[in-house]
């Protein structure tokens, strides 16, 4: 579960343009928040984005595996940014305002509740 601080710097500077990403340690990984919301996550060098059912197709197709910690049996609603977007800044983008999509919606639902 560890998180080197050169992969967390690398990810906090592809998203900067996003606007405002922070990174909090939780749980032994690392959240990623672009203007206050959380998104992402980091867990063993490893970038995951929120997703739902909308975009689980998109995942999928793209090869990424969701996000299902040790001792948990089923995944948790994020999943691993596409491998080819780790090294293309705007398709990492692309992928990242969909799940900060996600993450607004969640959000709202939580706050009309």
């Amino acid at each position: 579960m560890a998180v080197s601080d050169d992969y967390r710097d690398f990810v906090l500077e592809q998203l900067a343009p996003l606007g405002h990403i922070t990174a909090r340690r939780m749980f032994g990984g690392v959240g990623i928040y672009a203007n206050g919301l959380f998104f992402a996550l980091i867990d063993d060098d490893v970038l995951y984005l929120k997703g739902d059912e909308s975009l689980k197709v998109e995942f999928e197709a793209a090869g990424s595996h969701a996000f299902t910690p040790f001792g948990y049996d089923k995944p948790m609603g994020y999943w691993t940014a596409p491998a080819e977007a780790m090294d293309d800044q705007e398709f990492l983008l692309d992928w990242s305002r969909k799940s900060l999509e996600v993450a607004a919606r969640a959000a709202a639902t939580k706050k009309k509740r």
